[in-house]
């Protein structure tokens, strides 16, 4: 299907791109609508926009795949400032776009990095925002991952993303799996709540692996050696996580950063949960705290993630334990992991509370 026909049939209120073309699925939709079209005039136009924006997480996932499954494997990924990213989700013109993104200080951010379990973070603070807002988890009236205005990840989208997100009501949840030197200052300067999600980086790279063979936006590998040697070597999406630590670890005595562990969250959530809705400021009642506890089980997720993520949901709740990595590590790449720690992260505040010794060494 060419290019007008991807418009009229979004304007028919189909979501799907059958894109064959190795370009970045949101700024195909972007160079779309800047273009002159005849069938369709403006009105049809930000009606077609109003629809992507619904069904937010499944519709562009879904396109994304769609894209990737006709790139070879060297195309997948490109660079921006030094590190990778997926083609065919990310931009440099949108990255470029982000700089001047204005955040408010009652923003409600994420930040993880991948496979750090931000999609069951974000869960829980999808229905502490509905709390928030008076409204009941799991309603109609709720927010809801596939019902939310805007693809919840920053850096993700069309150049006229940041134009709609400045319209949005307040709290604006938002996630991102970018280093911070790589966001937008105004999120430093304005004193926006950001959660830092970390997660123990041989289980990181371990669910990695398993969702690199999942999906086709990212280069996919034979063996786990092949990918440990690439995850080492810096080669995979979104860069070296121990550099990602390193550089969070600079802003993590600030006031605005509260930093939680993957393992503390799957060692007591109903707790995880109240220190979450204290540093946001939401009050909770015992049973609005049950019922996001519950919510927010890996059994309750995985059941629904059809609905939630799509297609995405099988690759992303895989199994969602700890010390997986003792299944695929050898001695020798257990060596270097742990090299690379004590190199980049042991002996900081974020080394230390990621209790490497508990969970990463045999």
């Amino acid at each position: 299907m060419n290019l007008h026909g991807q418009i009229s049939a979004l304007c028919k209120g189909h979501l799907a791109l059958s894109c064959s073309c190795p370009r970045n699925v949101s700024s195909l939709l972007l160079q779309s609508s800047n273009t002159s079209i005849s069938h369709c005039d403006r009105g049809c136009v930000r009606e077609r926009t109003r629809m992507a924006t619904r069904k937010t997480f499944i519709g562009l996932v879904d396109n994304a795949l769609a894209a990737s499954n006709s790139l070879h494997r060297d195309q997948l990924l490109f660079s921006y400032k030094g590190i990778l990213y997926p083609r065919t989700l990310y931009s440099p013109e949108v990255f470029k776009a982000l700089e001047s993104f204005e955040a408010r200080r009652d923003d409600v951010i994420l930040a993880g990095y991948p496979k750090s379990g931000t999609n069951w973070l974000s869960q829980i603070l999808t229905d502490l925002i509905a709390i928030s807002q008076k409204k009941t988890p799991g309603s109609e009236s709720s927010v809801n991952a596939e019902e939310q205005e805007e693809f919840p990840y920053l850096e993700i989208g069309d150049l006229e993303k940041y134009e709609r997100m400045s319209k949005l009501p307040s709290p604006r949840f938002m996630v991102t799996n970018l280093r911070p030197e790589k966001l937008p200052k105004s999120i430093f300067q304005n004193n926006a709540k950001i959660l830092l999600l970390i997660r123990n980086p041989k289980d990181v790279a371990t669910s990695y692996y398993h969702f690199s063979n999942g999906v086709a936006t990212v280069p996919s590998y034979e063996t786990w050696d092949d990918f440990f040697t690439d995850f080492m070597a810096k080669k995979t999406a979104w860069g070296c996580y121990l550099e990602y630590l390193s550089e969070w670890n600079k802003y993590a005595d600030k006031e605005n950063i509260m930093t939680i562990t993957y393992e503390e969250v799957k060692e007591n959530r109903a707790q995880v949960v109240k220190n979450i809705a204290t540093f946001f400021g939401i009050p909770l009642t015992e049973e609005q705290l049950q019922l996001v506890v519950e919510r927010s089980s890996f059994q309750s997720m995985k059941k629904n993630s059809d609905k939630t993520h799509g297609s995405f949901g099988n690759v992303l709740f895989r199994k969602g334990g700890v010390s997986d990595w003792k299944n695929h590590f050898t001695e020798d790449q257990s060596k270097k992991m742990d090299k690379a720690f004590e190199e980049h992260i042991a002996g900081t505040k974020l080394g230390k509370k990621l209790k490497y010794d508990l969970y990463c060494k045999a």
